[in-house]
């Protein structure tokens, strides 16, 4: 029995309470009731899972009432459909939006436990392969940061991105188990579980009103289970849904075929379901492996969108209004099957007449394209569609036809503009065009930079702006502060917050009040400082885990994103033997010392990216062994680099390398984070590169390369790249050290497919950019000997980022493409009896 208490005690609620003593409290309840072990018997994950249920019961209570307001409400949503999500963790990322970082550190040291220890004890979830997935994770914490009715709706792969290791200087993939010790932030929820239709046939029928219907009858039926994830605005009571979807199958066991001791077919129906959301992204060089890739985004697609259209049959709503309660945005191409799907679900399941169910479609979806890379452009072979969705290439053959009419209305007697815009390629083997299928079906296109979105209108959908040049605008990327800098920085982010107050976290464009503090020599010291303690912290990290001694005081260097040849990881290389050839040529060279540091995966099946780690690795392997080097410079490849390494990486970059041919990368989101944190950028004119430029100022951004026009001009007038070989001392040294073995312990054929791509090709125009890439980098290093002045740049590259926030990102959207308005959540005060967040005695 509880005595009463006076009524001016009020006790916290175990779930919900902040007080250091409640945390406690609930951490050791968490660790025992849900955990089910004692101190003396728990390890670290024990522990850090305890934390993490701990943290999470103080989100539930906005959670669900951010849940129940919106449907009661039902106001415009925003439903984002990515086929990746590379959130990183989730435990400080909460701590920081909760605002109880301190309090749970304080709480945790009193149990004698370290919250550092505990967060590197979270396995990331490896929901993403790059930029793509990241900007997804962006962009849904901005959208419950700035109070938007929105949901994110993906794939719940069982294994995520591969984790990585070198060995011999070589990629190895290793699966990436994440979810092997449970993930404490999701909640599954089986009893709204959907079905999924695939293969089969399409019949037609007469219905009840006697029109014409065509209904699908499947080879199989996929069950998709939902998973449900809470993103939590930072200091808000806005709590979004990432709804993620699992494959299942409708039986799991086949009784009769086990009895029969037929016991792989027994659970083979399971096994063959399963599979669709197994991996993140299957290897697609094989049939198998196409069609696999297909199933999944069509799957999570068809389990949005009708989970979208129950949202609506709970609350009463017609879908006539479905373009009105959700704007669809298709994060890239992946999703794009979601336009035939709607359209079926429209025509087959709720007879809607054509007209009308097209005409909600288009004001229903908006398309973010991602690259300028043809190839990278999705396209299904015709045969292989047709037999896995069979009314949806129905259906995208109608789409076809008549968007092809409106053409001839536009453009009469331009034969060649059909062939290039039809959805169904029909050179050579046929091939369904999902970009162009988007483009269609959207009523609104965006790049992701300025100069992408340009391009997209010049180049790779040309046809389409002048079809419908009213779709198309930009929309340039962004990152959270929040977790790339606040949880990632804490230092930096407390300097600042001590000299400007905390309104920059949500809204980043006050970081220019830090100008006013440009000249003040006590700030720039401290600012210094800041980044030397980050630093030495990263050296130390290496130290330990790589057993490589770096100078915390050298220049830190450093390429950090997925390897592909256009990023061109391999300049860097080229110049990092350059600085090798000069030393060796004159040991007592008066240098600038510098660490270079990569970070990045290569696509499994990508060889060339594979072989430009090995390239990085065995110039590491020379360089850092040489006595003449005296520790001057030195190079490190960082394996496996993931979301939770940036956190380690970005701050305490001194450069930023963002050196891809101008006019390949479409944005970029990682310059924008070194920059954050203070780096410098090293970059050519291509994608967010010059924006940032334009934002900091160009005295305070290292610039070298051809222009994009330069670039096509240069390969129009046949780019001969033996004519920069020959004609450049330095290159020539650099290329023939290299194929002579002097990095491969003498075997000089190691790299030869590499240096014969850039002797015979060079599609990626590295010599061309060689020679200016080399003397800016010589600039960097007369630079950074005035470390008062590099730190006047550093801090005003910081001051300048506020329009690279994911939060503008967002709010452009809203502006220009979703037409949303914030929804103000309330989290009513609570009692024992009506259920608040404090208990009264």
């Amino acid at each position: 029995m509880v005595s009463a208490l006076p009524n001016n005690i009020q006790i916290e609620d175990d779930r919900t309470g902040i007080s250091i003593e409640t945390l406690k409290r609930a951490f050791l309840d968490n660790l025992f009731y849900i955990q089910a072990k004692f101190p003396k018997i728990s390890t670290k994950n024990d522990y850090y899972m305890a934390l993490a249920y701990t943290v999470r019961d103080r989100l539930l209570n906005r959670w669900l009432n951010t849940t129940q307001s919106y449907l009661e409400k039902a106001p415009r949503m925003v439903a984002y459909l990515s086929a990746e999500f590379l959130m990183g963790p989730h435990l400080g990322n909460n701590l920081i939006n909760l605002g109880i970082y301190d309090a749970v550190k304080q709480a945790s040291e009193e149990l004698g436990l370290d919250l550092t220890t505990l967060l590197e004890q979270e396995e990331e979830p490896g929901l993403g392969n790059g930029g793509l997935g990241r900007l997804a994770a962006c962009y849904i914490d901005s959208l419950a940061t700035l109070q938007i009715p929105a949901i994110g709706y993906g794939i719940r792969y069982e294994y995520g991105i591969f984790d990585q290791e070198i060995e011999d200087g070589w990629q190895v993939e290793i699966t990436d188990k994440w979810l092997r010790y449970g993930n404490p932030w999701e909640i599954v929820r089986p009893e709204a579980q959907l079905e999924v239709k695939f293969g089969g046939h399409t019949e037609g029928y007469t219905d009840d009103h006697g029109r014409y219907r065509l209904r699908w009858v499947p080879y199989k039926v996929v069950k998709g289970v939902p998973y449900d994830t809470p993103i939590l605005g930072f200091h808000s009571n806005t709590a979004n849904t990432l709804r993620l979807w699992k494959a299942e199958a409708p039986e799991s066991f086949d009784f009769e075929a086990f009895n029969k001791g037929d016991y792989f077919g027994s659970v083979q129906e399971k096994s063959e379901c399963e599979n669709i959301t197994k991996v993140l992204y299957p290897n697609d060089e094989s049939t198998q492996g196409k069609q696999l890739r297909l199933e999944q985004q069509y799957f999570f697609v068809s389990c949005s969108l009708q989970d979208m259209i129950r949202m609506m049959k709970m609350q009463n709503l017609t879908l006539e209004r479905f373009h009105k309660r959700f704007a669809i945005q298709l994060n890239d191409t992946h999703p794009t099957i979601a336009v035939a799907e709607l359209m079926r679900l429209l025509l087959d399941e709720y007879g809607f007449e054509w007209d009308r169910a097209w005409n909600i479609t288009t004001k229903t979806f908006a398309y973010t394209n991602h690259t300028l890379l043809p190839e990278a452009l999705e396209r299904w072979p015709l045969g292989m569609f047709g037999s896995l969705l069979p009314r949806h290439l129905e259906i995208i053959y109608e789409i076809n036809g008549r968007f092809l009419d409106a053409v001839r209305l536009k453009f009469p007697d331009d034969g060649y503009r059909l062939e290039r815009m039809s959805i169904i390629d029909e050179s050579g083997e046929r091939y369904v065009r999902m970009a162009y299928l988007a483009c269609v079906g959207s009523h609104a296109i965006n790049g992701v930079a300025e100069l992408h979105s340009d391009l997209l209108k010049k180049t790779t959908l040309h046809d389409f702006c002048e079809m419908y040049p009213e779709k198309f605008t930009n929309v340039t990327n962004g990152v959270t502060p929040r977790r790339f800098m606040v949880l990632s920085n804490p230092r930096l982010a407390n300097l600042i917050i001590n000299k400007i107050g905390e309104g920059w976290i949500k809204n980043l464009n006050e970081l220019r009040k830090l100008e006013n503090f440009i000249n003040d020599g006590n700030f720039r010291n401290e600012f210094r400082k800041v980044k030397q303690s980050v630093k030495q912290d990263l050296a130390d990290y290496i130290r330990t885990n790589y057993n490589i001694e770096i100078d915390p005081h050298s220049l830190f260097d450093i390429q950090a994103k997925r390897i592909h040849e256009y990023k061109r990881q391999h300049l860097n290389a080229l110049y990092i033997v350059t600085l090798y050839n000069r030393i060796k040529a004159n040991p007592d060279l008066d240098f600038t010392p510098r660490t270079f540091l990569f970070g990045g995966k290569a696509a499994p099946g990508y060889y060339m990216a594979k072989l430009i780690i090995k390239l990085i690795n065995s110039i590491a392997d020379v360089v850092n062994k040489d006595p003449d080097m005296r520790g001057r410079l030195k190079v490190v490849f960082l394996k496996d680099y993931n979301v939770k390494f940036a956190q380690r990486v970005y701050p305490a970059a001194d450069l930023s390398e963002q050196i891809s041919t101008a006019g390949k990368e479409a944005s970029g989101t990682g310059n924008m984070k070194f920059s954050m944190n203070g780096a410098l950028t090293i970059g050519t004119l291509d994608g967010a590169n010059i924006e940032i430029r334009e934002a900091v100022g160009g005295e305070n951004f290292f610039l070298f390369g051809l222009k994009t026009e330069e670039v096509l001009a240069k390969k129009a007038a046949g780019y001969n790249p033996w004519e920069y070989y020959n004609g450049n001392p330095e290159l020539k040294l650099t290329i023939d050290r290299l194929s002579s073995g002097f990095f491969s312990h003498g075997d000089p054929n190691l790299f030869k497919p590499l240096l014969d791509s850039l002797l015979f090709h060079d599609d990626y125009l590295l010599f061309a950019d060689y020679q200016s890439y080399v003397e800016c980098q010589d600039r960097v290093s007369q630079a950074y000997r005035d470390q008062d002045h590099w730190t006047r740049m550093s801090i005003l590259n910081v001051a300048r980022m506020g329009k690279f926030s994911s939060d503008r990102s967002i709010q452009d959207y809203l502006q220009n493409v979703w037409k949303v308005l914030p929804v103000q959540i309330e989290v009513p005060e609570y009692s024992q009896v009506n259920g608040d967040l404090k208990l009264t005695f």
